[in-house]
């Protein structure tokens, strides 16, 4: 016997299946016998056996062990609702097939909610679909209730008692660790950024020169390999890398501000990649900003391991206002080129500051009095939970959102179930609704591909059970001793084999403790081989008539969505930073984005241009919001469209890249309406006003000419109208004639100065990243 469970337990999640396995043994079979043999309540044991089995076996219950219970003890209460409303809508086919739709799809459109309700949704519908079935009889609900209390708190002791397999990491360490690689970077583009053109002063010093460039080049290789650590710490925080339970997708305090969190540090990272691909130095100023910045980020990475807020620093704010002053006094003479440089390092200091604020939110700290107005950056921070909740459900309430399709496509399949087996009079029908639930995929071919093995699985145990009815008998003995060794090894090694083992020893499971309850029947296999082929074909069937592709199908648009969105918000953010403060929907109306007469000439006339055209109109009250929700959308069809396609060999379109304008627009236009609001600068000068509209125009067009790459999957590759050279910006050189007329240097028009550099750094960073995704396009061809 070591053997084989050495084997399994070598296996991927052998050990965890190991665990499960005997978990349901020992909770669903105590409560099981205890009450069929020892009270002689065979309906009580039933629904004991069923209070457990659904949490042991078909749900995902995260977290540490105490967090588990309280878990399980909260599913109590649902529980009764949920038995107590199948067993009176049992009545009628009609009404029993109407509950089991709102039940089936509120219980999968909760996972909105994050891992901790969405892995109970099985549970709940498993709770709802068995007494929904004949016999109707509400004079036993004191039965069910009484048994199903039972199983649950069996379900909770036995979790506490047993060990618990290796839990995955936590989100907010592999978020340390990322954090911890940007600040690793920019500590690295700082002393790039110190060195950086120090040996040019030497001249023809021959050799100092010549070891100034090679310790240049040794500072420049080491941010390069900064750069792939930072790169590859971030990739392993996207959502559909996480396992499940740790993804950050409720709307809980910490996992939205977990996920601002991670915004802001791939909005650093962006920045610095910038400044790695143009630095010129030396700039003491920005070097020590950086410095700052990167010792701000370890300090953020320290409040997610340690999950405690800690004291305040405001290091990084005081070198931050101390940078912006200097750059003040820098404006006499400045150069384009340094202008944008730095705009990108104020830019990556702010989103490290946003950083180490979120982090702190996250573990409970108050927000701070700086971010506490209209428009800021923590909106959910001053919310109260359910309206928080509220948000987050409301967001996915639109057929463009993966999530409720699933949930309609399920609900859906479990209603018409119901009536076809209603009608049919079909014997142990709640079988038909089991198939569906524990097969049925997102997708039409993943459902497909599901179908065979378990039919074959089913085949295969419904002969075995046959065999051993036929042989065995009424022998309630033989059935008592058999259930639990069936249980270890069949829900064990199973899953390990497959889904076809699987299905068999779930067939078997099943026979062996219906006969313990009803005279053993021969014919009872043939009746669970035939509920399993009608419920696969009627999940099957529902998978195909109802977005049959799933995250497929979805991704791509939403995607495309999402960088459309984005290219409006360019130009809405830039309209709203031109006017001065509360003046954006005065200024919308003026000009009436009637500025097309600046927009170049060789644009392509498309339908989607046209589209984004019209969509900018009404937008400038909150010109993010539309961006930031199809982002989210964009990002849980990129979550299932990953799981779906985990394992596969075949290369994947670049989702994370195509994404990445969109992402630059909401975090960085995020960060310059804050510090409008917040009235640095009065309205620019129309001719500064003009340029920059017309390169917020440019570069929304570049976007949108990207999002044919995504559109035609790579088949048509645009030309864009970048690059975007500094010394050639017309804004910054209409921002630098600003700085050199102004020897005064009032404050006011220092800070316009600085707000068109900010604006225009933006923009060509958006606009960055819309042209890495057509030469990621053109690489591939």
């Amino acid at each position: 016997m070591t053997g084989p469970l050495r084997w399994l337990l070598r296996q991927d999640q052998g050990p965890e299946h190991l665990r499960r396995a005997t978990w349901a043994a020992v909770a669903g079979l105590t409560g099981f016998y205890a009450l069929r043999y020892g009270v002689d309540a065979p309906g009580m044991a039933l629904y004991a056996l069923f209070g457990a089995l659904p949490l042991t076996l078909f749900s995902q219950v995260p977290g540490p062990a105490e967090q588990r219970t309280r878990t399980f003890l909260a599913v109590l209460p649902a529980g009764w609702v949920l038995v107590t409303a199948g067993t009176l809508l049992a009545a009628h086919s009609w009404s029993a097939a109407c509950g089991m739709f709102v039940v089936g799809f509120t219980a999968s459109y909760l996972g909105v909610g994050g891992p901790r309700l969405g892995g109970l949704a099985s549970a709940f519908q498993l709770y709802y679909l068995l007494p929904c079935f004949p016999p109707y009889a509400p004079e036993t609900l004191d039965e069910r209730l009484g048994g199903l209390t039972v199983g649950i708190l069996l379900t909770a002791l036995v979790d506490r008692l047993l060990w618990r397999d290796e839990q995955p990491v936590p989100y907010r360490v592999l978020l340390a660790d990322a954090v911890d690689a940007v600040a690793g970077y920019c500590a690295s583009t700082g002393r790039l950024m110190a060195d950086s053109g120090s040996g040019t002063a030497a001249g023809a010093a021959g050799a100092g020169a010549a070891g100034a460039g090679d310790a240049e080049a040794a500072d420049r290789s080491a941010a390069q390999r900064d750069q792939e650590a930072a790169y590859l710490a971030l990739q392993a925080t996207l959502l559909s890398r996480v396992a499940p339970a740790e993804r950050p997708t409720s709307a809980s305090l910490r996992d939205r501000a977990c996920y601002d969190v991670r915004a802001a540090v791939r909005h650093v990272r962006a920045q610095l990649d910038r400044l790695l691909a143009g630095a010129r130095g030396p700039d003491p100023a920005a070097a020590h900003l950086l410095d700052r910045t990167a010792a701000a980020l370890r300090g953020a990475g320290r409040v997610l391991r340690s999950g405690s807020p800690g004291p305040r620093d405001d290091a990084l704010a005081t070198a931050l206002s101390s940078f912006r002053a200097d750059r003040t006094r820098r404006l006499a003479g400045v150069t384009a080129l340094r202008l944008r440089q730095d705009s990108v390092v104020q830019a990556a200091a702010t989103g490290a500051l946003l950083a180490g604020e979120g982090a702190r939110i996250a573990f409970g700290a108050p927000l701070d009095a700086r971010w506490q107005r209209p428009g800021g950056p923590f909106p959910y921070a001053a919310l109260h939970a359910p309206a928080r909740w509220w948000r987050r459900l409301r967001l996915h309430l639109t057929p463009r959102s993966v999530l409720l399709q699933n949930a309609l496509r399920l609900a859906l399949a479990l209603a018409v179930a119901r009536l076809i087996v209603g009608a049919l009079g079909l014997p142990h029908g709640f079988w038909v609704l089991l198939t569906i639930i524990s097969l049925m995929r997102t997708s039409a071919a993943g459902t497909r591909g599901a179908l065979p093995p378990a039919v074959l699985g089913v085949a295969a145990g419904a002969a075995l059970a046959t065999l051993m009815l036929v042989v065995v008998g009424d022998a309630p003995a033989f059935y008592i001793a058999a259930a639990p060794v069936v249980f270890l090894v069949g829900f064990s090694v199973g899953p390990v084999l497959g889904t076809a083992w699987t299905q068999a020893a779930l067939t078997l499971v099943l026979i062996l403790l219906f006969a313990q309850i009803l005279p053993p029947d021969r014919h009872l296999p043939a009746v669970r081989l035939l509920d399993v082929v009608i419920g696969g074909s009627l999940g099957a069937a529902a998978s195909l008539l109802a977005w049959p592709k799933g995250a497929g199908g979805e991704l791509r648009r939403s995607v495309v969505n999402f960088m459309v969105r984005g290219a409006e918000a360019c130009k809405t953010v830039t309209l709203g930073l031109c006017n001065g403060p509360g003046r954006e929907q005065a200024q919308d109306h003026e000009h009436g984005y009637g500025l097309d007469r600046a927009r170049p000439q060789t644009r392509p006339q498309t339908r989607t241009h046209t589209r984004a055209r019209d969509r900018t109109r009404d937008r400038s009250a909150d010109p993010l919001r539309p961006a930031h929700a199809a982002m989210l959308l964009a990002q849980a069809a990129h979550t299932q469209y990953r799981t779906e396609h985990a394992g596969r060999d075949q290369a994947t379109p670049p989702w994370e890249t195509a994404m990445q304008p969109g992402h630059h627009t909401v975090s960085g236009g995020g960060l310059l309406l804050a510090a409008r609001r917040d009235g640095e600068g009065a309205e620019l000068p129309a001719d500064a006003a003009a340029l920059l509209v017309a390169l917020a125009d440019r570069v929304a067009d570049d976007c949108l000419r990207a999002t044919e790459v995504v559109r035609s999957a790579g088949a048509d590759v645009p030309q864009l109208s970048g690059p975007y050279p500094a010394a050639e910006s017309a804004p910054l050189r209409c921002a630098v004639a600003q700085a050199q007329a102004e020897v005064s240097g009032a404050d006011a028009d220092a800070a316009t100065v600085l707000l068109i550099a900010d604006a225009e750094a933006w923009l060509t960073g958006v606009a960055h990243d819309a042209a890495r995704v057509v030469r990621k396009a053109e690489a591939a061809r």
